[in-house]
C-alpha cells in the first residue's frame, strides 16, 4: 500500500517514516501541482502548486494507515497553514494525498477529532492522489546522507 503525506520540509518528514517497523520504502517528490515534471527550483517558486511530500510504501499486515496518520499528526505542526517552522510557502502545507476512501475517510475523522480534543485548529489538507513526481536524487534519504539526526520537525 502506497501513502502520500506534506508536513513541511520533507528531509524530516521521510526519515521518521523511515525508521518504522512495516514501512518497506520512502522517497520524496512533488505532489498537487499543476506543471508537468516540477524540479525543486520551480516548486520552492511557489507557483507550481505542489507540495513537498513523502511516499511512503508500507505493509499493512505490520502497520496501519491510522498508525501512520498518528505519526504524522505528531511529527509536524497541522496548524500551520502552508508553513513548518522556517519553511514558509505552499509546498510546506500541510496535506494527505488519499489513494482510497478509506484512507480520506480516516484522515477526515483524525482531523475532526483532533479539531475537538485540542485547543487548534487543524488546516491539513485532504485531496485525491494526484501525479507523485520522485524528487531528485540529492534530496533521497537526505539527511541519512548528510549523517544528520532530524529536521525542525515537532516530535511530541
Amino acid at each position: 500500500m502506497f501513502a502520500y503525506f506534506g508536513a513541511g520540509c520533507f528531509w524530516g518528514v521521510e526519515s521518521e517514516f523511515r525508521k518504522l517497523n512495516g514501512v518497506i520504502s520512502t522517497s520524496v517528490g512533488y505532489m498537487g501541482g499543476n506543471t508537468n515534471n516540477p524540479t525543486y527550483e520551480k516548486v520552492c517558486t511557489d507557483l507550481t502548486g505542489h507540495a513537498e511530500v513523502v511516499q511512503v510504501e508500507y505493509d499493512d499486515q505490520f502497520i496501519s494507515f491510522n498508525k501512520l496518520l498518528e505519526i504524522f499528526m505528531n511529527i509536524h505542526d497541522p496548524s500551520q497553514l502552508n508553513r513548518q517552522g522556517p519553511d514558509i510557502g505552499s509546498q510546506y502545507r500541510s496535506v494527505i494525498f488519499y489513494v482510497n476512501e478509506d484512507q480520506k475517510n480516516l484522515s477526515l475523522k483524525k482531523i475532526s477529532e483532533m479539531n475537538k480534543e485540542i485547543d487548534i485548529n487543524v488546516v491539513t489538507n485532504v485531496e485525491p492522489q494526484a501525479e507523485y513526481f520522485m524528487g531528485e536524487e540529492y534530496h533521497q534519504k537526505y539527511l541519512e546522507k548528510k549523517g544528520l539526526a532530524s529536521c525542525h520537525i515537532n516530535l511530541t
